[in-house]
């Protein structure tokens, strides 16, 4: 020990010696305690990281419904040409509107009232007024909660779409169906909790944005199926030629490959979120096929459906696909009906002829709509399914122009509907005024209606919030209250 006058010290029991024997055998004990105190730390700290990234959280008290079907269609459905009767508009017919303030619409051309372009009929035990546009649902009001006084913020689709969705005008704030995702989790670790089923005609205006899952984990993102035909899932198959020993051989390396990364980066919440959904789309190379395959549903549930209709323009697979998808564990399944804002329109945006417009886009959602109503409730799932049905805004009761016969866009009051669990069957809740233009009582803005929404899933909306830059979010931001007037 002679040779290195520093180790020479260290064992150098005079007064003068840096380190006593006994001071280094302890400091190095301690040493060795100390690395293994962090390594177990670090090992605990990353399995936390795991173990939050995962979360499923139990609803805050005992929910009515285990899951949800969404109905998104695009482009403002008139309110008063479907579902709000205002007998008052018909005797204004051809007037101007006079007391009600400014122009509500988007192009800013106020025409003359014009009433309802349907004959409007009374239906079912509770005497609902349904228009003859929608024949098939007027079927189904004995079963719904219509709320016929909606509020939205915006007159422009997007922002409006965008408030309906996730319950902000701008984008990049999760949508309803991620929060659920993270509230609430799967039933099926074979399938998302979160499936959009977008109009085989094409994606709505923002796209994905419409269920981003924000600032929330991106695993709880929803997972859109492609509708127009083939796999639901690109890529989801195998390609020809590779064989099944180098399929297994590339995914054993890659998962050793993962597994060393995570390890090395415990708090990369981002890879994490990433890895598991690699790991659930290999899970879904069994389960989506089997799920999809409308093929094995009776003939009878194909009619019931329009399956093969040229009108309903495939609209009714994907309400079939989703009580397939609802049945397998899926939490939330939204089906939009209606695309992009092209030319002809291909959804509700009924600004040149309301009629014509309507018309068209009846023929799609109408019957299998209703039929997705129907073949639920025969199935006993209604009882633990809420079923909505909603649109960004509604439509104004006047003209877009002097004599033409279109309608802009009006959200100050619209029409929506649920249905389902632990929803007072065959009522209308709230009221607009008596020409539709103005919320007559009982106004249900979104933040109220997304409020009501997770306390039917039994989560309350205050409760369920995510850190993020700063501050607890949540769907219902600082607003909203569960509308109590429509709970069973």
């Amino acid at each position: 020990m002679s040779g290195d006058p520093l180790i020479s010290s260290a064992f150098d029991t005079s007064d003068n010696a840096l380190l006593s024997r006994r001071h280094f055998l302890w400091n190095s004990g301690g040493g060795l305690g100390a690395i293994a105190l962090a390594w177990m730390m670090n090992q605990e700290k990353s399995a936390a990281s795991t173990k939050h990234s995962d979360i499923v959280l139990s609803p805050h008290f005992p929910a009515k419904a285990k899951r949800v079907v969404q109905i998104f269609c695009v482009g403002g459905v008139s309110h008063i040409d479907a579902f709000d009767y205002k007998p008052e508009l018909e005797r204004m017919h051809g007037k101007s509107l006079e007391g009600k303030g400014e122009n509500l619409g988007f192009f800013g051309q106020p025409g003359k009232l014009m009433k309802s372009v349907y004959d409007f009929k009374q239906h079912g035990q509770s005497g609902a007024w349904v228009s003859s546009l929608l024949p098939h649902l007027a079927g189904c009001v004995d079963d719904v909660c219509f709320i016929k006084s909606m509020f939205a913020k915006s007159n422009n689709h997007t922002p409006a779409a965008f408030q309906l969705n996730s319950g902000f005008t701008l984008n990049g704030f999760p949508s309803m169906g991620a929060w659920l995702s993270y509230g609430l989790g799967s039933e099926n670790e074979n399938l998302p909790a979160f499936v959009v089923l977008p109009d085989p005609r094409g994606l709505p205006a923002g796209g994905s944005i419409n269920w981003t899952s924000g600032f929330l984990p991106a695993n709880h993102q929803g997972v859109a199926f492609r509708t127009q035909g083939g796999d639901p899932i690109p890529d989801l198959r195998t390609p020809p030629g590779i064989l099944p020993a180098s399929r297994d051989a590339d995914m054993k390396l890659l998962a050793s490959l993962n597994r060393k990364f995570a390890a090395e980066h415990p708090d990369d919440g981002v890879f994490a979120a990433r890895l598991r959904s690699y790991e659930l789309a290999a899970r879904m190379q069994a389960s989506i096929p089997e799920a999809s395959d409308l093929d094995s549903e009776p003939e009878s549930v194909k009619k019931l459906y329009g399956i093969g209709e040229p009108a309903n323009k495939g609209f009714s697979r994907n309400c079939l696909m989703a009580r397939r998808l609802l049945e397998r564990g899926v939490r939330f399944v939204q089906i939009i009906n209606g695309s992009t804002f092209v030319s002809p329109r291909i959804n509700w945006d009924g600004h040149e002829n309301v009629k014509e417009n309507h018309d068209n886009q009846a023929a799609t959602m109408d019957k299998p709509v209703a039929a997705l109503i129907q073949d639920l409730k025969q199935r006993g799932m209604l009882e633990d399914t809420l079923f909505i049905w909603s649109t960004e805004f509604g439509r104004s009761p006047v003209t877009q122009g002097v004599g033409a016969p279109g309608r802009d866009h009006h959200p100050s009051v619209f029409t929506c509907f649920l249905a389902g669990a632990g929803v007072k069957k065959g009522i209308s809740y709230g009221s607009s005024d008596e020409l539709g233009y103005f919320v007559g009582e009982n106004k249900v803005t979104m933040p109220d209606f997304h409020a009501t929404i997770l306390h039917l899933l039994g989560l309350d909306h205050k409760a369920l919030t995510f850190y993020h830059n700063g501050i607890d979010r949540r769907l219902t931001n600082v607003e909203g209250e569960v509308v109590r007037g429509l709970l069973a």
